[in-house]
């Protein structure tokens, strides 16, 4: 059985844990850290952007400020995320590693299945999302909503037909960085208060729509479960998923001010947050 690196680097902030899912990333490839899977939290919460969203467009800073959230853009695709009440994951490992597909659908697919596991160690019977329409294809390639949980995408799990988990993936110099939320419980209102409508009307429909489309974990269940029981559940979904061994690791010194460096630099500056 192979073994991976386990990090659970508890609350940080968000240049911090943008910062750290890189250089993990560059670790690996350098050959200096084997695999890992990572958990994480945020301080404070924070709205994460796509890498290739609009922040003018898309975005209202006046509420991201009323709230007192964090900001930052992510180095993957996909929409706005609002970790808030969550639990974080990424996992970094390389593209020609013999269990990942070259495809990224598929590499999805595989990685997922952690995520699978984790679900039904909670007792929540969740599966595979798999668009099969024409019409829920293109609704992926033309999302109607700058939400990540609006809809899920290939492979996001899904129960009763709703998502409870939100993913992103991008390669970078042959290694695979797969990033997501497990959210606990969501603030609908003050989700939507972050974005901007054409009307007042436009954005009821839209959070009217969002309800039937994602959901908490403890909206699901009879008695709730801790930020503990998560983590727990789903460090054993990722060794039963991709059948490995998890060793915890923590980061040296020299790699901790590595990590601060590149968040100080890149992550908490303006022309890469808002693409200036």
């Amino acid at each position: 059985m192979e073994t991976w690196y386990y990090i659970d680097s508890g609350n940080r902030s968000p240049s911090y844990n943008m910062a750290l899912d890189e250089k993990l990333m560059n670790w690996h490839k350098e050959g200096t850290i084997p695999p890992v899977i990572r958990f994480y939290g945020w301080q404070p919460a924070t709205l994460s952007l796509g890498y290739f969203q609009r922040v003018e467009k898309e975005i209202n800073m006046e509420e991201v400020k009323r709230h007192s959230l964090g900001f930052v853009r992510r180095s993957t695709g996909g929409r706005s995320v609002l970790h808030d009440d969550e639990l974080t994951y990424s996992v970094i490992v390389s593209e020609d590693h013999p269990r990942m597909p070259e495809s990224v659908t598929e590499a999805y697919r595989i990685i997922s299945e952690g995520l699978l596991q984790g679900f039904r160690l909670l007792d929540l019977q969740a599966e595979f999302s798999i668009p099969k329409t024409d019409e829920e294809k293109k609704a992926l390639k033309q999302p109607r909503s700058s939400v990540c949980f609006d809809a899920p995408s290939w492979y996001e799990l899904v129960v009763e037909g709703r998502k409870v988990a939100g993913s992103a993936q991008t390669r970078s110099k042959g290694v695979i960085l797969q990033h997501g939320s497990i959210i606990l419980s969501i603030d609908e209102e003050k989700l939507f208060d972050l974005f901007n409508y054409s009307s007042e009307k436009v954005r009821r429909r839209m959070q009217h729509s969002f309800s039937k489309k994602a959901v908490a974990i403890n909206e699901l269940l009879e008695v709730s479960v801790s930020l503990a029981d998560v983590k727990d559940a789903f460090k054993i979904g990722f060794e039963k998923g991709l059948d490995i061994h998890l060793e915890s690791f923590q980061l040296t010194n020299e790699q901790e001010q590595e990590v601060l460096k590149l968040a100080s630099e890149k992550y908490e500056q303006d022309r890469w947050n808002y693409k200036l």
